[in-house]
């Protein structure tokens, strides 16, 4: 099968909680025009910022569903939906979901509790998922540092080629370059490998990724188009100018409890998705004073996404 190539910057979205932490899906058509105006090209959805592993699988189906509903008619916005990596009857029940909701694509990471011995039992665990939906594009979802999946992805397309027709790439999130070119060049740049560190975007574009997933490109995507813009000019001092302000926005997340900050952010461009769900930490409110100061000596407000409307 033919599968295109994706371009542009992909958001990872954050599930909308209610006070409760229940989900609030009435949330997402106004997220996803949101994303649009900020000239987002796509969602992964369910991710480790969507707190998939916190959630059922009867409430991913129900995100993927909302999601579909709002954006699922757009060729200009890709939804992608990470299955999740334990359980692979629940992944295969959630692809055949995302097929019938008729989304774009769907994603899945190395199980992290039973771990593949080797790459080998990986990519099994790969072609069974993906053959349940054999017109879909399937993508492997690289984060070593939340699964310890820690395998050569090079290796892995090894593995896969040829015997996974919907095998469509990897979500990249590692700081291995050596690993991430090999994959862009495998079969003369055969698969997708998109990017998945904010923090190093750039260098990806100069290894010559085309699409990027991040977090930060939920509440920061004017960032991230200037600094491709500034690197397609070949204006590199700016470039590089552009990402270290990225890297000192997302240092803050290490100082204020981790993940869970990047909702914080939301709130500073008027979302509020609430919080996270346990075990992960929320900030205080003496936290979120401190936080708001940090964010001003950013000049946070010069390079924000913009809010479409309110939303509610």
């Amino acid at each position: 099968m033919t599968i295109p190539k994706l371009a542009g910057l992909i958001a990872a979205p954050f599930t909308p909680m209610d006070q409760r932490g229940a989900l609030d899906l009435s949330m997402i058509p106004g997220y996803y025009e949101f994303l649009k105006a900020n000239r987002v090209s796509g969602a992964f959805i369910c991710g480790s910022t969507g707190e998939g592993v916190s959630m059922t699988p009867a409430e991913k189906k129900q995100v993927a569903s909302a999601w579909a509903a709002c954006a699922g008619g757009d060729p200009d916005f890709t939804v992608i939906m990470l299955l999740g990596g334990t359980c692979l009857a629940d992944c295969k029940d959630l692809a055949l979901h995302a097929a019938s909701e008729k989304l774009d694509a769907v994603s899945f990471t190395s199980p992290f509790y039973f771990k593949p011995a080797n790459v080998a039992v990986l990519a099994a665990a790969c072609a069974e998922i993906a053959a349940v939906v054999p017109e879909m594009p399937f993508y492997y979802y690289h984060i070593p540092v939340l699964t310890g999946g820690n395998y050569a992805m090079f290796d892995l397309l090894k593995a896969v080629d040829g015997k996974i027709p919907n095998f469509a790439g990897i979500k990249f999130t590692h700081e291995d370059f050596m690993d991430f070119q090999t994959c862009l060049n495998f079969g003369g740049g055969k698969y997708d490998i998109l990017a998945g560190r904010d923090e190093n975007l750039l260098s990806a574009l100069v290894l010559g990724t085309k699409a990027a997933v991040g977090s930060t490109f939920n509440y920061a995507a004017p960032l991230y188009h200037d600094m491709i813009e500034a690197f397609n000019q070949n204006d590199l001092v700016r470039a590089r100018s552009l990402q270290q302000k990225s890297i000192d926005m997302i240092r803050l997340l290490g100082k204020y409890g981790g993940i869970s900050v990047g909702k914080t952010y939301m709130k500073l461009v008027g979302i509020d998705c609430g919080e996270f769900r346990l075990p992960v930490a929320n900030m205080n409110a003496e936290q979120f004073k401190a936080f708001k100061a940090d964010v001003e000596l950013l000049g946070f407000d010069t390079f924000k996404s913009v809010p479409a409307a309110r939303l509610t």
